[in-house]
């Protein structure tokens, strides 16, 4: 309800003797009203902006004693554009391995767009179409985002085009866990309502700043829906539209969280309480290249504490990658450390 009173003292004026400068309260009518013209102003804003993703993909299909013919599966989603050259903002799991990409704007013309890049580790993809007389979204700041702060989803659920959800954001800082594994941070929580189809459509404020990229709902729970924080697609979506990927290292381990017991962490002064056991070791990997061994515990790296698996793919960043530095392990209850030089992960490379 914050952000009605916001838009009531920024454009829609309050009644005299009334509102947000006066004690008398304005009736439910009045703020159901300013409610209103909040969400009918936004997306006014950006549904503009807003289209729908056609994906085609291709894959084989045929009895093991029979060839295999290609055929092709189609999908939907949703995209939004943020530069006036053409660029779209959408999820990775949308456009992932896409053979061929159609774009339909809210105007009804249709396009093919080209994959710019693709990112599954944080769930974004950046895909481009050449036209004329776009509109760009304005992105906001996802920093400046507060808990009950009224917000507005926008997207193509089951193929409905440009349809509206509103809602408020109901957590900051969640994480979530992608496609790939990784942990995706500074996750918006929020119970406006998305459907299969919403997925790479922008979540708005009051003011049409998008905030963030839906992109997941849990089923079978209601109103509970996650969106990337838009402060992490810009820089995704810079690194997409320069290099085409994002460069994340790796050391090539499977682990797994363990807890430690307090005798092992106190005997060898650790400043956590659990660690990565290690599962396997990949051949040819700079963990085999380093010495480490199945059923280590990975409690350090490069001179900070590791508490889990998550800690560590935090730490492995591209700024890792050919550097070389210390892991710290425990081996049968005795701590030691070994230089390792991490390589650009697999999904980097595209492999």
């Amino acid at each position: 309800m914050e952000a009605v009173l916001e838009t009531i003292s920024n454009g829609i004026p309050a009644q005299e003797g009334k509102g947000v400068f006066s004690d008398a309260p304005l009736s439910d009518d009045e703020l159901l009203d300013a409610y209103s013209r909040a969400v009918i102003t936004a997306a006014e804003r950006v549904s503009a902006s807003v289209l729908n993703l056609e994906v085609h993909q291709a894959f084989e299909s045929g009895r093991a004693a029979e060839p295999r013919y290609p055929q092709q599966a189609r999908g939907h989603g949703s995209g939004f554009i943020f530069t006036p050259d053409g660029f779209i903002l959408t999820n990775s799991h949308v456009v992932h391995k896409a053979s061929k990409i159609e774009v339909t704007l809210t105007d009804g013309r249709r396009f093919q767009a080209d994959l710019v890049g693709d990112d599954p580790e944080t769930d974004l993809a950046v895909v481009r179409i050449e036209a004329a007389n776009l509109l760009p979204a304005a992105l906001g700041d996802s920093q400046k985002l507060r808990v009950g702060q009224l917000v507005i989803a926008i997207g193509n659920p089951y193929g409905f085009q440009c349809t509206v959800t509103a809602g408020v954001v109901s957590a900051l800082g969640r994480s979530l866990r992608s496609r790939s594994g990784r942990l995706i941070s500074h996750v918006i929580q929020t119970d406006a309502a998305l459907n299969p189809g919403n997925s790479g459509g922008p979540l708005v404020t009051s003011q049409g700043q998008v905030v963030g990229v839906n992109t997941a709902v849990i089923l079978p729970a209601q109103g509970i829906c996650f969106a990337i924080a838009i402060n992490t697609a810009k820089f995704v979506a810079a690194r997409l539209i320069r290099d085409g990927k994002i460069r994340r290292s790796f050391i090539g381990v499977a682990g797994q969280d363990v807890p430690l017991q307090r005798r092992v962490v106190r005997l060898n002064g650790l400043g956590v309480e659990s660690g990565v056991l290690v599962v396997s070791v990949e051949a040819q990997s700079p963990a085999e290249k380093a010495g480490l061994l199945e059923g280590d515990v990975i409690v350090g790296y490069d001179g900070l504490a590791v508490a889990g698996i998550d800690t560590l793919h935090q730490l492995l960043t591209e700024e890792k990658v050919g550097v070389k530095a210390l892991v710290t392990v425990l081996r049968r209850g005795e701590k030691k450390i070994l230089p390792i030089v991490p390589q650009e992960s697999k999904a980097s490379r595209n492999e």
